[in-house]
């Protein structure tokens, strides 16, 4: 519960730095602006993200002849969730990851990397399919893409902002000094990136003890999540081409990240992770 009313209060925070920079870079009609062109990214990223995804990483339905027991596996969860069963891919990639994608659980697809099928063991993938379904039932892949989307936005708008601060723009007569602008357009896009970071972790711990209880025991994901994690510091997915901007997709981190680049995680501590799936009472 704590987690869910703090990913309402961080969206909310969210969209009041857009908004605040829409009104002090051209008043009323500068917030009017900005929340049109926040509705229609987010339009965008609402009908068209999954294939957006699944086209980067060139994921391919899973054949349902070779891969018929993970569609199988898919299915039971889905079963214990009570949705429809996803769409099942695959990425055809040798290290071990997987994400959830779509626009809602009757337009939902799990995608696992050829990897991952390898590396674990049966009962430690059923955990990630677990895992990736209650991203799919908790709505998650939604939340977390407004929440780019709006980040996305700030970024954008405040780059305009900061020559409009530079060059005795919009904010001096419509919403504050120019100074101030100039602050807010430099401060926002990292007070945006830190949000939506903490949006993604909060939904990863929701992520992991919904799919938990889905199969009635943490420990399985547990094993999955230290697995994984070691083999993604062996094998990063290689940056670009709009790896950055997906990696909050996958179950973890596909990008090293050491030293104070792990303040900018897209997934929360692995140790904090395993420790409270390990402590939880069914």
């Amino acid at each position: 519960m704590y987690n869910q009313v703090k990913t309402v209060l961080l969206l909310g925070v969210l969209t009041g730095i857009l908004l605040l920079i829409g009104f002090l870079m051209g008043g009323l009609n500068g917030l009017t602006i900005a929340l049109i062109l926040s509705v229609f990214m987010n339009f965008g990223s609402y009908w068209f993200s999954d294939k957006i995804v699944l086209a980067i990483y060139k994921a391919k339905p899973a054949d349902k002849h070779k891969y018929a027991w993970l569609h199988s596996m898919v299915a039971d969860v889905a079963k214990s969730a009570k949705i429809p069963k996803p769409r099942v891919y695959i990425v055809p990639s040798p290290i071990s990851n997987a994400f959830a994608t779509g626009r809602n659980p009757e337009n939902a697809v799990v995608a696992v990397t050829e990897g991952i099928t390898h590396s674990l063991t049966s009962e430690e993938l059923k955990g990630v399919i677990a895992h990736e379904v209650a991203h799919v039932k908790n709505r998650d892949i939604l939340i977390s893409t407004i929440a780019a989307t709006i980040a996305g936005v700030i970024a954008y708008v405040a780059f305009f902002a900061r020559f409009a601060a530079i060059f005795g723009g919009m904010g001096r007569d419509r919403g504050g000094s120019i100074i101030g602008l100039l602050v807010m357009a430099i401060i926002a896009p990292v007070m945006a990136l830190l949000i939506q970071l903490s949006i993604s972790r909060s939904r990863e711990f929701i992520a992991d003890e919904s799919g938990a209880r889905f199969l009635g025991d943490g420990k399985p994901l547990a094993s999955a999540l230290e697995k994984l994690e070691a083999g993604a510091k062996k094998m990063p997915i290689r940056a670009g081409s709009g790896v950055e901007s997906t990696a909050h997709l996958f179950i973890v981190n596909p990008l090293s990240a050491r030293g104070i680049a792990r303040l900018f995680s897209t997934h929360p501590s692995m140790k904090e992770r395993t420790a409270r799936l390990r402590n939880m009472k069914f």
